[in-house]
């Protein structure tokens, strides 16, 4: 009997699965590839790329992720729907995105692979499209109310509030709302202000928005299409980015490049530095190459697709480009390989000890990509006049379970109004709350 053709791309994709989960493990440790001088072995490529996902299981009633000695974890808000990212407003509320990436048509054999192995990591359901507003309004650390603020998105993601003007940033687009204080719901239509890359494939979907400390900008970060631009340098053109434009949408503009996958953005209130997250390329081996978070210069250059931590080049790359690989900015520090690092947070708060002041929280998604997996955590950097200082430490752990299933996997991270930090779990559909051991609703 002759097979449909998409039964047959699925049949093959299972067989890819199949014999690339058996990809040799790694004898070195995911924490050779931290730090300002990360561990960067020789490629290591074949036909078939490893895969190890962690089953997406939910958390078991009354469990949590394990915190750091001398903090304490505990639900800030659950029963939520794919939540990713988090912006608190001006009075304590907090605003959580509710998303996934848009029902695009995959392409080629890897495309379809890559969706069955998203799926059961967790990443295959429908956007739900919308932002919800949740309220503590009594303070003990949990949101005790919680609203449909903003519905009919598409893709939404990064969040940035500009007086009155509350941005928020669709896969395709950035949109502006008129934001009343204390509103708990939006109807008003919002207003297209800047299109954003998109297209039929759109991989990195995920668009974060930052606005400048005065309110003259706002930057947008932009994901690559393609792992090392084997979809077209074409379809390229504004990836791979974070852009920077008015608060009118007009004058956007490359504010720096070659950063293959950029997502948490933030002000380093040390110096005034915008940094950002970057998950970086796959498929070169369990241990390259490690995700980073780096300062970002105005325009500057950081290697993808041509070359990684400065001048390392892809040999994979069609056509090469010397010249700009000759001024490829090396990252600031190293996030562990394939450890999909989202969420990053200065921290500025006083709730939790001296020790966390200044430093950064980082929420690792975790990897597909290699064997043992890494990431699948909250960790903390710490800072010294601006500048990372130490190893990192695990803040949150226990995503996976004793089985390597996913109870949970972080994303975005903000600091909440009483100086507790919130951590957003997709597959847990939890807003997790970090506080010292001894706190009572963050007080």
């Amino acid at each position: 009997m002759r097979r449909s053709p998409t039964l047959a791309l699925l049949l093959t994709g299972a067989a890819l699965l199949a014999l690339s989960a058996c990809g040799k493990a790694s004898n070195t440790p995911a924490s050779a590839g931290y730090g300002p001088n990360p561990n960067l072995p020789a490629p290591q490529t074949s036909a078939l790329p490893t895969v190890k996902t962690a089953k997406a299981i939910g958390w078991p009633a009354g469990a949590t992720p394990t915190p750091a000695p001398g903090l304490a974890v505990a639900r800030f808000a659950e029963g939520l729907n794919h939540p990713r990212w988090l912006y608190r407003l001006p009075n304590g509320d907090v605003l959580v995105a509710e998303t996934n990436g848009p029902a695009n048509k995959p392409k080629g054999f890897k495309g379809w692979a890559a969706k069955i192995i998203m799926g059961g990591a967790g990443a295959g359901q429908a956007s739900p499209d919308r932002i919800v507003l949740l309220r503590d309004a009594d303070g003990d650390g949990v949101a005790e109310t919680r609203h449909a603020f903003l519905t009919g998105l598409h893709s939404p993601f990064g969040m940035a509030l500009i007086g009155s003007d509350l941005y928020v940033a669709n896969t395709d687009a950035v949109l502006k709302f008129h934001y009343i204080d204390n509103e708990t719901e939006i109807t008003t239509k919002g207003v297209k202000i800047l299109d954003l890359p998109a297209g039929p494939i759109n991989m990195h979907w995920a668009r974060n928005l930052l606005a400048a400390p005065d309110g003259s900008k706002l930057y947008v970060s932009v994901g690559s299409n393609s792992n090392i631009g084997e979809n077209g340098l074409d379809t390229e053109i504004r990836r791979a980015s974070i852009l920077q434009m008015n608060p009118d949408g007009t004058d956007p503009k490359v504010f720096a490049s070659g950063l293959r996958n950029p997502n948490g953005m933030a002000w380093n209130p040390a110096n005034g530095e915008l940094w950002t997250a970057v998950n970086e390329r796959d498929e070169l081996g369990n241990d390259l190459v490690p995700d980073y978070m780096t300062s970002v210069k105005p325009g500057g250059f950081y290697g993808w697709p041509y070359s990684y931590y400065g001048q390392h080049i892809d040999a994979r790359v069609k056509t090469q480009r010397p010249d700009l690989v000759a001024k490829a900015i090396v990252p600031d520090y190293a996030l562990g390989p394939h450890t999909a690092s989202l969420g990053l947070l200065f921290y500025t708060g006083v709730l939790l000890p001296e020790q966390y002041r200044g430093g950064v929280f980082v929420g690792q998604h975790g990897s597909w990509n290699r064997n043992p997996p890494s990431g699948y955590k909250v960790v903390f950097i710490p800072f010294v006049a601006g500048k990372p200082s130490g190893p990192a430490r695990d803040i949150l752990t226990g995503f996976l379970d004793k089985d390597g299933k996913a109870r949970g996997r972080p994303v975005g991270v903000i600091e909440d109004q009483r100086g507790a930090v919130l951590v957003a779990d997709d597959v847990g559909g939890v807003i997790w709350r970090v506080t010292p051991v001894k706190s009572v609703g963050g007080e």
